[in-house]
């Protein structure tokens, strides 16, 4: 089987869409930083899609912070009942999408849990490359060993 790879008409690189469990890896305990964290996936190619999901506690200063750096902030969709997974499955359905979408060739997933495993396995399915972005403690073995590529960030 032949993959063809979407590359970038002007710059040659594959297509990149990334996704950020937000409530998952952006804590004070890790001290993510996004202007890093976007360098290292612009190694894999051209950025297409960079979302960063949170849930209904974000601060308005947090999603400034995450738009500055040129990521788009999505909320989780629910209401005062609202749990972490409620934006697990907002983040899954929007990584679905870029996995059949033919103009992305690989999808990172910034988590530490294995719940974008599915994702993982569906992506590699569909000829993209995967890479999964997390780190200690509990960063999943499952993901690691599920994904092409796995970078692990230094926590605290």
């Amino acid at each position: 089987m032949v993959i063809q790879k979407f590359k970038d008409k002007v710059s040659g690189k594959p297509n990149v869409a990334v996704y950020v469990d937000g409530p998952n890896v952006i804590r004070k305990q890790f001290d993510l930083d996004l202007d890093k964290l976007r360098e290292q996936v612009e190694d894999f190619g051209n950025i297409k899609i960079g979302q960063v999901f949170l849930n209904q506690y974000a601060s308005e200063k947090l999603i400034e912070a995450i738009v500055s750096q040129g990521f788009e902030a999505k909320l989780g969709l629910g209401g005062e009942k609202e749990k972490e997974s409620d934006v697990d499955v907002y983040m899954s359905t929007n990584a679905m999408e870029a996995v059949f979408n033919d103009s992305i060739d690989i999808i990172v997933i910034v988590t530490r849990d294995a719940d974008f495993l599915p994702v993982i396995q569906k992506a590699k399915e569909h000829g993209k490359e995967t890479v999964v972005i997390g780190m200690d403690p509990g960063f999943s073995t499952a993901l690691k060993n599920a994904a092409d590529n796995v970078i692990e960030l230094e926590g605290e």
